[in-house]
């Protein structure tokens, strides 16, 4: 390997390599019979939302969890009482024959903490509020005056520690970018590197300590923050020699639904990519055992990836794993530069004789007034191939077609070519403001790169057969990069006869993990007829159109609809999540770009909304406290007016809008 190569992975050394999977090899970490990191496969688990008080319905719940294949089930233990009960818990589990392992999840609680750990097979703290408790001050500390929190820190933690050694207890140290210390935040900021340092401080002194049965996680409800985060624990367990302790994977906060789904496989699925992650948790606002197939069709993804298509070694020059930069391209018409990302519809395979064939395509046509109504997630290309539109596509809509047909009709047409590159190079026509190349990184010749990069009309659309297609479309970014193309790139990707659960994970994390890496100015789902035959061509191409902007909402590249932070509920929920985040999201789901957190308690309440716009939160048995950001403005609201509550503060804020009657 070019020395170049070894230097430049040596400054983003994350994982093995850029190019051919392999996951990190991790020390093994006991936890009760399933064993988790080395060569184990990645475990899936999940968190119980009943109270814990209730020893009938949490053991029900994890025997449902259980069944549905969790293999490690979480249980809060808010204070002593809770964290007592789950010794009966787990002696009702073994006497009904299931012997899954425990986790105790702890927040603030110290004395909690160290009773679990005598009944548990595992504790997970969070740094962030073990030992602290968040009053939002920022604080100048000097050096000594910081060490001497590391101190105080180290006596609240000990104990725990030494307990875990003494049981044969494992131990989550558990970052959550939301509840970082006012400590870290005032040192470090609201950012990757201190959600690593909060978690390194509790880890340097279990290595002091000689414990090293430890998961580290570095949870957001970003799936950027959390990606970057991730990828700089790893780095920075590697520069200070510390064990390769497994990592524990999570979007918290998610949500629900589609949403839900896209934000979890982008941020889970995109470290996987890279072999990185010993156990997932996705965290949907519904039912626990609705989170397992997800996590499968996630995690299986993996099982026999190591067997994939060679793709040469990269220099990383350019790449920034650990912060987000846009990839620098120029722009052609109105793809590239500092335009959003474009959505261009697959149609290859279908016709568009009539307009309200657009209407799956976020293009709605009302017969009445003879007008389109173009919504925010109206797709912005049709890809047409042989068969052009039968019809004059509305103002917002530019289509794309075949070169071999287009050169027949460029004349008389407002269309596009699309070229394979034996084509581009060989063409006796081209449009004269843009050109499309659809190729992958076997096309990507010398005499390709060197036309290319003097042709300011080009448009690269890029697709990939490799069974570890999200590295080698990496890959040809980087060498694009290399040799300073800035020609603007489409991410197309096709996945062949898959079910809709299997597109949307899938393509979540492979596209919406080049975007969060700041790649691509456009995304494109290759329509597949075969996918399933209970659907119609209809269906998919809504479906592929929805599954597109939100992987856009989700890489927090394209805002086209209200965003929604959720927490999945546990024992320590004070309201049902379920019933209101539905009857909120009902009411609001037409503000595009505001974000609004629902939270069940306080623990996932300001500090966990992180980057909310407006917080729901429970603060009491039928009692809501309502936040603008980080700052509270009503307390204790009866839960019957509180969602009515939440939206007169945004008519307050002046940001409400009405919602447009519907022509469907």
């Amino acid at each position: 390997m070019p020395a170049s190569v070894n230097q430049a992975n040596s400054l983003i050394k994350y994982c093995n390599s850029l190019t051919r999977y392999s996951r990190r090899l991790t020390r093994e970490v006991k936890i009760g019979d399933i064993p988790l990191g080395a060569h184990h496969p990645i475990r899936v688990q999940s968190m119980t939302t009943t109270d814990t008080l209730d020893t009938e319905a949490t053991v029900a719940q994890v025997i449902r969890m259980a069944e549905a294949g969790c293999e490690y089930v979480r249980i809060t233990a808010p204070s002593v009482n809770e964290a007592r009960n789950l010794e009966n818990i787990k002696k009702e589990l073994r006497r009904r024959g299931c012997t899954i392992p425990l986790i105790a999840d702890i927040h603030f609680t110290p004395n909690a903490a160290e009773l679990a750990a005598r009944i548990v097979q595992k504790v997970r703290i969070n740094p962030g509020n073990y030992a602290d408790k968040k009053k939002f001050e920022n604080i100048r500390y000097t050096d000594d005056a910081y060490q001497s929190e590391i101190d105080r820190i180290r006596e609240k933690f000990i104990p725990l520690v030494r307990i875990c050694k003494e049981y044969g207890t494992a131990m989550r140290i558990g970052t959550n970018h939301g509840s970082l210390s006012d400590r870290i935040m005032s040192r470090y900021g609201d950012t990757p590197l201190g959600m690593v340092e909060s978690a390194l401080e509790f880890l340097r002194i279990c290595e002091d300590l000689d414990y090293h049965d430890i998961v580290l996680s570095m949870k957001a409800s970003n799936p950027l923050v959390m990606i970057q985060a991730y990828r700089l624990l790893v780095n920075k367990l590697d520069a200070e020699d510390m064990q390769p302790y497994p990592l524990h994977l999570g979007v918290t906060e998610a949500g629900d639904g589609q949403d839900g789904r896209i934000k979890s496989a982008l941020g889970i699925g995109v470290l996987l990519e890279d072999g990185l992650g010993d156990t997932i948790r996705v965290s949907l606002t519904e039912e626990p055992e609705e989170e397992i197939p997800v996590a499968r069709y996630i995690v299986n993804r993996y099982t026999g990836r190591g067997v994939h298509a060679p793709i040469p070694e990269v220099n990383g020059n350019g790449y920034h794993p650990f912060i987000f930069e846009r990839r620098k391209t120029r722009e052609v018409v109105n793809i590239g530069g500092k335009n959003v990302p474009r959505v261009i519809a697959d149609l290859c395979n279908c016709t568009l004789k009539e307009y309200a064939d657009l209407c799956p395509l976020g293009h709605i046509y009302d017969p009445e007034t003879d007008k389109f109504r173009m919504n925010d997630s109206g797709v912005d290309f049709v890809y047409t191939g042989n068969s052009p539109a039968a019809f004059r596509l509305p103002a917002g809509i530019k289509e794309l077609v075949n070169y071999r047909t287009w050169q027949y009709i460029h004349e008389n047409s407002l269309s596009y070519p699309v070229y394979n590159p034996v084509e581009y190079l060989n063409a006796t026509h081209t449009h004269p403001d843009m050109n499309f190349i659809l190729m992958n990184i076997h096309d990507l010749s010398a005499e390709l790169i060197s036309r290319i990069g003097i042709d300011r009309s080009v448009v690269l659309i890029i697709t990939t057969e490799n069974a570890h297609g999200y590295a080698e479309q990496r890959r040809l970014f980087l060498e694009l990069m290399e040799n300073q193309i800035d020609s603007p790139v489409i991410i197309a990707r096709e996945y062949r006869r898959l079910s809709k659960d299997e597109v949307l994970i899938y393509s979540s994390t492979d596209i919406g993990g080049l975007l969060a890496d700041g790649f691509g100015d456009g995304i494109m789902l290759i329509h597949d007829f075969n996918a399933s035959n209970t659907l119609s061509s209809n269906d998919w191409l809504k479906f592929n159109n929805e599954t597109c902007f939100g992987i856009l909402q989700a890489a927090r590249s394209r805002i086209t609809r209200t965003e929604y932070i959720s927490c999945p509920s546990c024992g320590r929920t004070l309201f049902d999540l379920q019933v209101t985040t539905s009857a909120i999201r009902k009411l609001t789901d037409h503000l595009k770009g505001v974000k609004i957190a629902i939270m069940g308690c306080i623990v996932n309440g300001p500090g966990e909304m992180a980057d909310a716009d407006y917080g729901y939160v429970g603060s009491g048995k039928g009692r809501i406290s309502l936040y603008r950001g980080k700052e509270i403005i009503k307390r204790n609201v009866p839960a019957e007016s509180a969602v009515d509550e939440l939206i007169n503060l945004i008519k307050t804020d002046g940001r409400w809008i009405e919602r447009e009657m519907s022509l469907n």
